[in-house]
This record gives structure tokens, sequence and C-alpha cells, in this order.
């Protein structure tokens, strides 16, 4: 076997391993309003997140095709995949951090912030523009738009739903809301297991075994897809009890609302717009969009501050990690 296609396997492996990290810690996403508004049991809530994470890793095909070739420029060789294996590792340490302390972080924009960080350390070509609009934008625009939207969709259910009875309401949009975790579940996958595949896609280019990072074999979909689905019927409990408890307290119309408007993002961004967004991101700042209906002081601000706090830290974090595992495992490639 070819010192090339050992690194190759190397950096796929570490790839399939950051997805299995990405399904726990981002398990919430799918699950965690619908698991506190007991919509749904957290075994039935994981499994079909599992499965809509499966689903939806083959319509993500744009978003993997912007993270393989629209954010570094690398050249064919041994050296790039050292930088891809640091970036991926600087991804899964602080998915691992985050997770440790319960906080619904973005594993989207720390595999992105790793790989540019672990690019600048080995002095290579970040595509800075591609960075900014495909990632820094998004970053700051999908929470603004998930919170707005999710305040302005929640007032009209509250409007349309004005004069129902509470317990009836509440045992319909339970039901409702297996539809909309269903949405979410699928969405996270056409979001979060195209990044990884994006990743391998470009791992076999620099490694030699395809000749552009257009082409996307049709099993890496379903590796990602499995891995992914994997991680998140592991679960994550300590970030699901953040997003679905901490935050603001929901029952079932809000949560529909808030698992609704982020799918809906979630979906235009992937298939329209072929953009990496946070699926992190866009549910919580939906949940506290809707919990905002009630009062302003529904939201715990303070809780909401210190995952923000998160937020911000991530890209950074993450690059700095990547960008010391590159002098470490340089030698190894």
């Amino acid at each position: 076997m070819s010192g090339e296609l050992v690194a190759v396997l190397a950096v796929i492996v570490i790839a399939l391993a950051f997805e299995y990290t990405n399904g726990f810690h981002d398990a919430a996403n799918a699950i965690a309003t619908s698991v506190s508004t007991r919509a749904l049991t957290p075994r039935v809530a994981l499994l079909m997140a599992a499965i809509g994470n499966f689903v939806g890793a083959h319509f993500g095909a744009e978003v993997a095709r912007t993270v393989g070739s629209g954010l570094v420029a690398l050249p064919t060789g041994r050296d790039s995949l050292s930088i891809v294996f640091a970036g991926v590792l600087g991804a899964i340490a602080w998915n691992l951090v985050t997770w440790y302390f319960g906080l619904p972080s973005s594993s989207s924009h720390a595999l992105i912030g790793g790989l540019v960080g672990a690019t600048i350390a080995a002095a290579g070509d970040v595509l800075w523009r591609g960075i900014v609009i495909d990632v820094i934008l998004p970053m700051i625009l999908s929470p603004v738009v998930g919170f707005t939207l999710g305040y302005l969709f929640m007032i009209a259910v509250l409007w349309t739903f004005r004069r129902a009875h509470p317990a009836r309401l509440n045992r319909g949009f339970r039901i409702a809301q297996s539809f909309s975790a269903a949405a979410m579940s699928i969405g996270h996958g056409m979001q979060d297991a195209a990044k990884t595949i994006g990743i391998v896609v470009l791992a076999l280019y620099v490694g030699g075994y395809q000749e552009s990072v257009e082409h996307i074999p049709e099993w890496t979909f379903w590796a990602s897809a499995t891995v992914l689905a994997l991680g998140t019927y592991a679960g994550g409990w300590r970030i699901i009890r953040t997003l679905g408890r901490k935050i603001v307290d929901l029952r079932p119309p809000e949560g529909f609302a808030a698992e609704t408007v982020a799918s809906s993002v979630l979906y235009f961004n992937a298939l329209v717009l072929g953009v990496p967004i946070s699926t992190t991101h866009t549910i919580t700042s939906a949940i506290m969009g809707v919990g905002a209906t009630k009062r302003l002081s529904a939201v715990r601000w303070e809780v909401a501050g210190t995952i923000v706090g998160g937020w911000v830290l991530t890209f950074p974090a993450a690059g700095l990690i990547a960008s010391l595992a590159y002098l470490a495992v340089r030698p190894l490639f």
C-alpha cells in the first residue's frame, strides 16, 4: 500500500470520526424541542433524527462542493493531506470541549475554522472571499433570520389559534412536531453530512485519487450519512438539555414553530444557495425568537449570551487547535 493511499485513508477515517462527533454533538438540533415538549420520547426522537440525517445527506451536494473547493486552495501532495487531517482534528477537539460543557456550538464552523487554521499554519492559500461570503456572512445573518422568522411565525400561530382550547391545541401540535422534527433532521443531514463529504472529496483530490473536487463519489454520501446517523443515535444529552430546557420553556406550538422556521432556513441555504450554514445557530436563534413572543424575559438571556460567546469563539478556537495539530502531525505525513 502506497504512502499516499495510507495518508488519504487516514484523512477519511478522521473525517468520519468528526462526523460521528458531529452526530452526537448536534443531535440536539433536531430533537431537543420535540423531547422537551414531550412530543416524542427521547429514543424515538433520536431514531427519527438518525434516519432524517441519513436521508438529508443525499441532498447536500452543493454544500459539499462549497466546502471542498470554495474555502481553501490546496495543491496535491501529502503536505495538503496533513493540512486537512489537522483541520479535522481541531474540529473534533473543539466539538468535544463544547459537548463536555453542554454548549451548543457549531460543528460546521469548527470544521471550517480548523481547515482554515491548519492552512494558515502551513502558509497555504485561504480563499478569503469565499470565507467571507459563504461562512462569515451566513454566520451573522442566519441567527438574525432565525430569530426574526421564529418570532413572526409564532405570532402568526398565536393569532391563528387564539380561540383554540389549550389542551386540544397542545395535543395537535405534539403530532405536528413529529413532522417538523423530521424536517429538521433532514435539513441537518443536508448541511452537516455534506460538509464532511466535502472534506473527504478534498482529501481524494489532494491525494491524487480524482481530478477535481467537483465530482462527488456516491459512496461518500452513504459513508457520511451512515456515520452521522450513528452519532446522532448515540445522543448528546448534555446539549439536548441546554437547547430544550435552559434557554426557554417550550410548549408544543412553540416547538413546532421553531423547528419549522429552522428547517426552512436550512433547506433554502442547502438547496438554493449551496451555502454551509450552522444548524446550531439556526435552531437556537429560532427558539429564542419563538420564546420572545411570550415576553422578552421568558428567554434566559444569560444562558443565551453564554451560547453566543461560544459561537464567537468556535471559528478561531478550532483554527488555533488545528494550527498546533498541523505542527504535530506534519512529520507523520
